[in-house]
Formats: C-alpha cells, sequence, structure tokens
C-alpha cells in the first residue's frame, strides 16, 4: 500500500520479478488497502504499508488496524528517509519490520523475504538512529500500558486539536466525561496541561499531532 501510484506500479513490477512472490492485491489508501486484504484467504501474505500515507488514517493506523483484524498477518513498514520516530510508532503498533525505499532492490527482496519467515527486520536506517527506534518503541508500550483504551482514544481526537465539547461530540460522550478523561491522563504522563500531553503521546508515536477530521 503506498499513496503513489508510480512508487506502487515499481513495486509491483520489482516482487513479480521474484520466483517465489507475487502481488495480490495493492491499494492506494488504508480504506481500500482494509478492504482489500478482508477479501483474502491466502494464508502466507506480507503486507507493505508505505509511511508516506498521511493524515488521520497514515501509516501506522493502518498498521495497527491490520495487526488487530489479522493477526497472523506478516507486515511490513516502508519508507523513504522516515523519521526514526515515525519508524517507532510503526514498530510500536505492530509492523515486523522496515526497509527504506533508499536500499538496494535486491536488499529490498531480501528484507521482505526475511521477514516472511518470521524475522524481525529493521534495513535502511542510519545506525546512529538504531537506539533513537528503540527507545521510542520502549517509551510506546510504557505509555500504552498506563492509559486505558478510551483514555489513548480522547487522547488521539485532543491532538487534533478540538475542543473538550467537540471531542465529546466526535466521541459520543458528555463533555465533563472528557474532561475527566484528559484529567486522568494529564495525572498518569505527568503532566499539567493537554499540549504537554499531547507532545508526550506524540514523541512516544501513540497520537499524530494535528490530524484533520
Amino acid at each position: 500500500m503506498d499513496p503513489l501510484p508510480v512508487v506502487r506500479a515499481g513495486l509491483v513490477l520489482l516482487i513479480d520479478a521474484q520466483p517465489e512472490m507475487d502481488v495480490v492485491v495493492e491499494a492506494g489508501d488504508a480504506d481500500e488497502a482494509l478492504r482489500a486484504i478482508d477479501r483474502l484467504r491466502r494464508t502466507r501474505l506480507v503486507a507493505l504499508i508505505g509511511l508516506a500515507l498521511e493524515g488521520e488514517r497514515d501509516g501506522p493506523w493502518l498498521i495497527r488496524s491490520l495487526r488487530e483484524r489479522h493477526p497472523s498477518l506478516t507486515i511490513f513498514a516502508v519508507g523513504a528517509n522516515a523519521e526514526p520516530t515515525t519508524i517507532s510508532r510503526s514498530l510500536f503498533v505492530g509492523a515486523d519490520g522496515f526497509v527504506d525505499k533508499n536500499v538496494d532492490p535486491a536488499a529490498f527482496v531480501a528484507a521482505i523475504q526475511k521477514a516472511s519467515d518470521g524475522e524481525m527486520v529493521l534495513v535502511g536506517p542510519p545506525s546512529e538512529s538504531v537506539g533513537v527506534i528503540a527507545e521510542g518503541i520502549e517509551r510506546g508500550i510504557d505509555l500504552d500500558a498506563r492509559l486505558t483504551a478510551r483514555e489513548r482514544q480522547v487522547l488521539a481526537v485532543a491532538a487534533e486539536g478540538l475542543t473538550a465539547r467537540q471531542i465529546g461530540v466526535r466521541l459520543g460522550v458528555q463533555e465533563r466525561t472528557v474532561t475527566t478523561h484528559l484529567a486522568r491522563i494529564y495525572g498518569k504522563l505527568g503532566v499539567g496541561n493537554r499540549l504537554a500531553a499531547v507532545r508526550v503521546a506524540a514523541r512516544s508515536g501513540l497520537v499524530t499531532v494535528g490530524a484533520p477530521e
């Protein structure tokens, strides 16, 4: 899955040229990808998720959704010069590995094969970024364990810049319920306001700041 048609076409040509690989579906956005993969009945599949997908349903959002709906699916994040925090977020929410689009085609194919064999693969990021990526995953796991599912949901919507009343409308709850959730979130994260909470969560890859409605 990649939002750019030219990139998708190039990946299809590369993968279909391999003797033991073939592309069974391609998609340009998260909804199309979910629908397509839901229809597949193959037991051994590798989903390549482009991190160039932006907005509320970005690459990490799609990775999390696929992991929840298809636990046995091999999910591979793909990006070009991706930020370490973005890679951390992708691995944290369920990707089995990451490969940079700038690597040699043979290395790209080899990375896919290793991931399909059950290996955790990280190909492409500079060596100095690996520590940052690992730290990001650890922070994300820590925060994810502290917050309830509803608190994570409230925080994700709050990152869009909505007021407590707007968050309540979005989630179908009362405004005072939202403010209660926010107060608990601040306490758990050790911060005093929404901006600080969103910053902490964004650094850990739990939310995307400024995601559109």
